[in-house]
C-alpha cells in the first residue's frame, strides 16, 4: 500500500485496499498490585488539591464512596477537568491502599507524564514524513504488559500508543520501570472511547488491524506497509466486541504448539516488528 505524499501534506492518508487483500470483519476493573501502591501516590485533601493546582498529571483519583463533603466534591470536579479518572471506593479499600493511614477520603495516583491527543500522534508521523503507525491497547489492565508494549513500540519507531481511560493501566511509575524509560519518549493518548478513537484514525486514512486468535488471515499474509493502527486486546478476553467490529481486518499469529494464545505484550512485539520488517522492505 503506497504512501501518498499529497495526502500527507493535508493531514490525511489514502485508505486504498492492501495489495494482499483480506476480508474485513465489561470487564471488572482490576485492583492495583502491591508493587504499584508505593509509587506516585498522593494522599489527603490538601496534598491532592495542591497537586491539581500545580498541574501535576493525575492518572486516577479515588474518592470515598457515599461522602457528601463539599471539599471532596470540589477535588473530584477539578480532577475530572484535568482528565483524571475518578473512582468511588469504600473506605476499607482506601485504607488498604493508603501508605500513611491519613488519606482523609481521597487518594490519587500521579501520572509519570502528560497524555497527548490522537491528533498529536498523527502530527508526529507527519513531522517524520512517515506513514502513521499507531498501537491501540484495548483494556490492557496489567501495567507490566502495557509497559512492555510501550517499550517495544518506542524501540520499533511507532508514532504513538492509544489507551482507554477505563479498564486500563495508566502511566504510573510501574509503567515507567517496565518500559525501561521508553514511556518518556513515546506519545501516549488516553481516550474516553476506543471505538471513537478508531473512527478518528480511519478518517485520517489509517487502516485498523485487530489481532485476534483464530483470524482467517495471518500477519504474514497482510500488507502492513501503509498507514496503520494495530489493536492489541486485553490479557484474558482479547478485543471487546465493539472494538473488534470496528477493525478493518483481523489478523492472527500462527500457533503451532499446544497453547492457543500468547501474552498480550508478546503478541504486540511480534506484530509490531513484522510491520517494521515490511516497511523496510526486508
Amino acid at each position: 500500500m503506497p504512501y501518498n505524499d499529497e495526502k500527507k501534506k493535508s493531514g490525511s492518508f489514502s485508505r486504498r485496499p492492501p495489495a494482499r487483500h483480506m476480508d474485513p470483519y465489561r470487564r471488572e476493573e482490576r485492583g492495583r498490585g502491591d508493587d504499584e501502591r508505593d509509587e506516585g501516590v498522593i494522599e489527603g485533601r490538601n496534598a491532592v488539591l495542591e497537586a491539581l493546582k500545580a498541574g501535576r498529571p493525575i492518572d486516577k483519583l479515588y474518592i470515598a464512596k457515599g461522602e457528601t463533603d463539599s471539599t471532596l466534591a470540589h477535588i473530584a470536579s477539578k480532577a475530572r477537568d484535568a482528565g483524571a479518572v475518578v473512582v468511588e471506593a469504600d473506605r476499607r479499600k482506601l485504607d488498604a491502599m493508603s501508605l500513611t493511614g491519613s488519606h482523609q477520603g481521597v487518594l490519587a495516583y500521579a501520572s509519570v507524564k502528560a497524555y497527548v491527543s490522537v491528533q498529536d500522534i498523527l502530527a508526529i508521523a507527519e513531522a517524520r514524513g512517515e506513514p502513521p503507525f499507531v498501537i491501540v491497547c484495548d483494556e490492557i489492565s496489567d501495567p507490566h504488559n502495557l509497559g512492555a508494549i510501550i517499550r517495544t513500540a518506542e524501540a520499533a519507531g511507532a508514532h504513538g500508543v492509544v489507551i482507554p481511560k477505563r479498564r486500563s493501566a495508566g502511566m504510573t511509575a510501574v509503567i515507567e520501570k517496565t518500559s525501561a524509560g521508553a514511556v518518556e519518549h513515546m506519545a501516549v493518548a488516553r481516550v474516553p472511547n476506543v471505538t471513537a478513537a478508531l473512527t478518528e484514525l480511519k478518517k485520517a486514512g489509517l487502516w485498523v488491524y485487530g489481532t485476534a486468535a483464530g483470524a482467517e488471515k495471518t500477519l504474514w499474509e497482510t500488507d502492513l506497509t501503509g498507514p496503520a493502527a494495530v489493536v492489541i486486546g486485553s490479557e484474558g478476553d482479547g478485543m471487546s466486541r465493539l472494538v473488534r467490529e470496528n477493525c478493518d481486518f483481523l489478523i492472527g499469529i500462527p500457533m503451532k504448539g499446544e497453547v492457543s494464545s500468547l501474552n498480550a505484550s508478546t503478541s504486540a512485539a511480534i506484530v509490531i516488528y513484522e510491520t517494521v520488517r515490511q516497511r523496510r522492505g526486508v
